[in-house]
Order: structure tokens, then C-alpha cells, then sequence
């Protein structure tokens, strides 16, 4: 083993091999007697196919399944036993491709779809129309015989509104529907409600909840959704006479962990009922683990399973369960499990992680200004090469977005390309993430720019003076959310050599005047409401204290970015420059809110390795 400084050491793990080696993983379906699964294609600019166990690929280029609903999209496809229905990228139109032939529309343009259901043959979705003002949206359903490709009366129209919509259900005698909603002016994981409509006569139940997620039908008198009234999202069973609840939900989960997180985007599933009533079910509390919640209600059952992190629970057959996610110690994959055999097979990705080179994240916990902060610590990483004895690591802080969202300690071709070169990586879970239940993360509620600040320092100063960073060579990191934590830390000042923000938040004013529909009232809760708090808009703002900024930045940003426009990153660069502090900035014209382009992935990565070796004194291997 040879000794070489921290951040010079030879690595495997590329930009290039970075960027192809762990497509993101979109979900899976049975299909027939195969098993189909969405992945990203970042040789194609991201284009997300459709891939079947067979070998096939089902969805051929140029077609790319991507819906923009709330703008995150996300149920972009879904599959019957012979067809896949998807939403083209392109059009944003629902089609219908049976295999081997050429995609067919389902629905007119001009709307767009997402969070498409199947269910005994009938299709449902989340519809958004951005054309009328007020915008529109709501749960529709779509002939699949192509009847309504012309025509939008052709569309049944189940729920609209002003408001925001997900998670569509079919009742097993298809007489209802129950799917969550949530009013303009808030966001789903501070209140949505659980609604069942019926299709026999209109009428429309709302039930009084917390911040609802996923409706599942156990059989047509019972259903089960999450909620979070007990501070965790827990498991529900509901019985329902028609549309109107029965009796009082009874939750079949505890209080340690949450099943469900913010709801983002409108494919994940996070439990599934079997035909028997048994209940698979992720549970969060850091890390995911999956159990199967019994018919009788007696214990749940931990299955033994590489999947950890971000876990979707996407499909069910007979006794076999389809699980997409990330795992701790292998690739991200999909995984089928047969709970009577307790076989788990690997679909897709799920290859083992070499642990010489990514070891697995270390969970620490350090003390706050506001409490206990959590966070996976990645340290330096490599078989063949070592630093000289008593020189400490530098590090860089991962800062996530959201803000409400969380990291999970998953093995990552990303993270191993900083650790591998010597480079410790730390994740943090600053307050007002997902994963510790309700209590956490509204600890950002009208503090954001100052909890998630407090929290990213207290970790990075833990690491530090435990003696395991150089605290003269930590750098923070982040992207949306968490690019304004890392110009917020910035302008705090005193912990941080450098900074990277990739198409972060700089002014908050012309953030809340440019901003899409879903995240509109997001600010009300993290900040407070304008006119009347517009102060506090200016104060928390880095863009207002950009002449406090004295370290290094990395800006990089998305062109055609709808949700942190690109006029965000360019006004701190101005900024910078004129304070004439060193600063890099990198365009990507094709790219909308990250990077989904292999060449773009590559350039970033490359970019701030070079800036980190110019800020740390090191000069990165070739």
C-alpha cells in the first residue's frame, strides 16, 4: 500500500463510469409472466425506458416515459399483462405501446399526466392543465381503446379542482375511487386528505387527516392509506360503508418509524396489500427496513433484503412483491421477494458493493443548537493507497434537497468517486428532513436558512473535532434546497474552505416569483408569507450578504431549470464577482432541475474535483 496525499490517490471510479454505472431505477411492474422496470438512460440525455426481464427493451429510443405533473412528475408508466402505458416526455400525452409495435395516444395534448394507475383494465391519472388561469387539476380516467385522443370530453373527469391531486384507487367492484388531496396553498406533508368518490352518482367523502398518503383497496368495504396524526406516518385500515367511513381508522404500524415520506413525486408506493391481507410495508427511521404486516394484526415480520433506502414497495402477485430502491451495500436495483419461499431475487442493478472500496456509511448522531442532527459518514476509502501518518481528510458536507426529503446511507458510484480519492464525504439529515417523523422536520417551519445552517456546522464541526476531518479542508455541497444551505452556510462563515451549489436557491423574493404551482406555498411554511414577512425574505436571502462570502464557489446550473431558474445562480455569481471572490460557473442549456445528460454529469463531476484539488492543495490523479 502505497502512501500518497489525502484527494491524489488513483481511482477506478470515474466521472464517465459514474455517470453510467447506477442508472436511476423508476419503479417496476409484473407484466404477464415477465417483470418490466423504468431506467434512465444518461447515455441519452436521461431518457427513461422501459426494460423487461426478458432481455427486451420494451420502450424503444426516442420515446422517454417522463410526466411533469408538479412539475416532479413521477408514475410515468405503468403496465398491463400485454401493453405498457406511459406519458411521453415529449408531449407529455398518454400512449399505449403493446410490444414490438409503435406507441398509440390516449389522450388529447395540451394537459399533462402522471401517476398512472391500471386496475381490471381501467386507467387512471393525475391530470394538470396549465392552460386555463386558474391552473387545473385532477384524477381522470382514460379509455384505453383510444377514444378520448382527440377528444377531452371522452375523459372521465372523477375529481378537479384549483388544488393538487395523487394516488388513484380502484375499488375491487370498480364503483369507487379514493385517491389524497391537498389545497393550493399548502404542502402534502403538512395536510392532504384522503377522499373517496363515488362513480355511481358523484358524491365525494373527504376524511379528516393529518397528511394522507397511498389509499389501497383491501377489498370493497375496507381500504388502507398512511397518515400522521401520532407524529410517524403509520399504516391505517379504514372500513368504509360506500364512500363513508365505517368506524375510526385503526393503525397496523407503531410509532418508531414512518411508512411514507414527502410526497415529491407521484409514483412511489410505500406499502402494498396481498390478496390474503397481508400488508407489505418500508419503514423509515434513517434507514428503510420492509415488513409484512399480518391479516390478524399480531406482529409485523422484518424481511431480510439488500434494499434500505428510499425503498418503493411498487407491485404485487399472488405471494411475489416488487421492491425498487437503494440498498447500503449494493447498487440501486429492483428486487422480486416471494414471502411464502422467502426467495429475493434481483431484477435489476442490486449488484454487491466492493466494501475495500465502498465501505459501508457510518450513522452518527452529534448534538445541535436544536436538537440531535443525524447523518451517514463516508470515510476516505482505498486498498491500495493510504496517507501519510497524523495528515487528516479532508471532507466534503452533502447538503440534500428538498429541504423536506432524506438521505439514507446508500452505497453510491458518487460518493465513491470523492472517497476513493481520499476524500471523506459526510450526508447530513439536517432538521426538517423526512425519516424521524413529524417532529423533525418541522423544526424548519419558519426557519429554514437557520436550522438546516445550525445543523450542516454541528455536524461537520462533530467530524472535525473528533479528530476524523481536517476542519481546514471541509467543503459543503448541495443541490436546490440544498445549494441555498450552502450559500447560507457560506455566508455564516467560520466552518467552510469552499462551496459547491449545483442550481441553488439565492434570493428568496425571486424565488417566490418564479416558482412553479406545487412549491408556491412552500415558502409560506419554511419562511413565512409575503407581503408581510417580505423582511425576513431579505434578511435570510444569501444574495443580501453575498459580500460576506469570502471562500471559494462553485455555482453549476440547469438552463431550462423551472423550478430554481437559472437567474438564481447568476446573481450570486455576480455577486461574487464583484466582491472579487474566487468563483466558477458552468451552464448547462439542456438541463432542467438536475442533471440527467451523461456528458453533463461527467463535466460536473470533473469540475468539482479540479476546484476542490485548487482549494485543498491537492492535485487529483488523472
Amino acid at each position: 500500500m502505497s502512501s500518497l496525499p489525502f484527494g491524489s490517490w488513483p481511482s477506478p471510479f470515474t466521472a464517465a463510469s459514474v455517470a453510467t454505472s447506477a442508472p436511476r431505477i423508476d419503479g417496476a411492474r409484473f407484466a404477464g409472466s415477465e417483470i418490466w422496470w423504468g431506467e434512465s438512460v444518461p447515455a441519452e440525455a436521461g431518457r427513461v425506458t422501459v426494460r423487461s426481464s426478458s432481455g427486451a427493451e420494451i420502450l424503444p429510443a426516442p420515446w422517454s416515459a417522463r410526466s411533469r405533473v408538479h412539475e416532479y412528475g413521477g408514475g410515468a408508466w405503468t403496465a398491463g399483462d400485454d401493453a405498457l402505458f406511459f406519458v411521453s416526455g415529449a408531449d407529455q400525452r398518454v400512449h399505449r405501446l403493446v410490444p414490438g409495435g409503435e406507441p398509440e395516444p390516449l389522450t388529447p395534448a395540451g394537459a399533462s399526466y402522471g401517476g398512472l394507475r391500471l386496475q381490471s383494465g381501467r386507467l387512471l391519472a393525475v391530470r394538470e392543465d396549465l392552460r386555463p388561469d386558474p391552473h387545473r387539476r385532477g384524477i381522470v380516467e382514460i379509455p384505453v381503446d383510444g377514444s378520448a385522443a382527440e377528444d377531452d370530453g371522452a375523459l372521465r373527469v372523477i375529481a378537479e379542482g384549483t388544488g393538487f391531486f395523487a394516488h388513484p384507487a380502484l375499488s375491487p367492484d370498480g364503483t369507487r375511487v379514493a385517491w389524497v388531496e391537498w389545497h393550493e396553498r399548502t404542502m402534502p406533508w403538512d395536510e392532504a386528505q384522503l377522499a373517496i368518490a363515488s362513480l355511481a352518482d358523484g358524491e365525494i367523502v373527504r376524511i379528516a387527516s393529518s397528511a394522507a398518503l397511498q389509499p389501497e383497496w383491501l377489498d370493497d368495504t375496507a381500504l388502507v392509506y398512511a397518515d400522521d396524526a401520532s407524529g410517524r406516518w403509520q399504516v391505517q385500515r379504514l372500513h368504509v360503508d360506500g364512500v363513508t367511513p365505517a368506524a375510526a381508522p385503526i393503525a397496523l404500524t407503531g410509532t418508531d418509524a414512518d411508512t411514507g415520506y414527502g410526497l415529491w413525486v407521484l409514483g412511489n408506493r410505500w406499502f402494498q396489500p396481498l390478496a390474503d391481507g397481508r400488508v407489505v410495508a418500508a419503514r423509515t427511521n434513517g434507514r428503510d427496513e420492509v415488513h409484512v404486516l399480518p391479516a390478524d394484526g399480531t406482529t409485523s415480520t422484518a424481511l431480510d433484503l439488500p434494499a434500505d433506502g428510499h425503498v418503493s414497495v411498487d407491485d404485487v402477485s399472488g405471494s411475489r412483491v416488487l421492491l425498487s430502491g437503494n440498498s447500503s451495500g449494493t447498487t440501486p436495483g429492483v428486487w422480486c421477494v416471494d414471502l411464502d419461499s422467502g426467495r429475493v431475487e434481483a431484477v435489476a442493478g442490486g449488484v454487491p458493493s466492493d466494501p475495500e472500496w465502498m465501505p459501508g456509511a457510518q450513522p452518527i448522531v452529534v448534538d445541535g443548537a436544536h436538537g440531535s442532527v443525524h447523518a451517514f459518514a463516508y470515510p476516505p476509502a482505498n486498498p491500495a493507497h493510504t496517507a501519510a501518518p497524523g495528515e487528516l481528510p479532508p471532507y466534503v458536507v452533502f447538503v440534500h434537497g428538498g429541504p423536506t426529503a432524506h438521505v439514507t446511507g446508500a452505497a453510491s458510484s458518487e460518493v465513491a468517486f470523492f472517497t476513493s480519492r481520499g476524500i471523506g464525504v459526510l450526508d447530513v439529515n439536517y432538521g426538517g428532513s423526512t425519516g424521524y417523523g413529524r417532529a423533525y422536520r418541522d423544526r424548519l417551519v419558519g426557519q429554514w436558512g437557520v436550522v438546516d445552517v445550525d445543523d450542516v456546522v454541528a455536524a461537520a464541526r462533530g467530524l472535525a473535532d473528533a479528530g476524523l476531518a481536517d476542519p481546514a479542508r471541509i467543503a459543503i455541497r448541495g443541490g436546490s434546497a440544498g445549494g441555498w444551505t450552502v450559500l447560507s452556510a457560506l455566508v455564516r462563515g467560520g466552518t467552510f474552505a469552499a462551496g459547491i451549489s449545483r442550481y441553488g436557491v439565492a434570493d428568496l423574493r425571486l424565488l417566490a416569483a418564479e416558482t412553479h404551482d406545487f412549491e408556491a406555498p412552500y415558502l409560506d411554511s419554511l419562511v413565512g408569507r409575503l407581503p408581510e414577512d417580505e423582511h425576513v425574505y431579505v434578511e435570510r436571502s444569501p444574495l443580501t450578504h453575498a459580500d460576506r462570502i469570502d471562500v471559494p464557489v462553485l455555482l453549476l446550473q440547469g438552463g431550462e431549470d423551472r423550478v430554481v431558474p437559472p437567474s438564481q445562480s447568476e446573481a450570486i455569481r455576480n455577486a461574487l464577482a464583484a466582491n472579487g471572490i474566487e468563483h466558477e460557473y458552468a451552464l448547462y442549456p439542456a438541463e432542467g432541475h438536475g442533471f440527467r445528460s451523461a456528458a453533463n454529469i461527467v463535466d460536473a463531476l470533473q469540475r468539482e474535483l479540479a476546484f476542490l484539488g485548487r482549494v485543498f492543495g491537492f492535485t487529483p490523479a488523472p
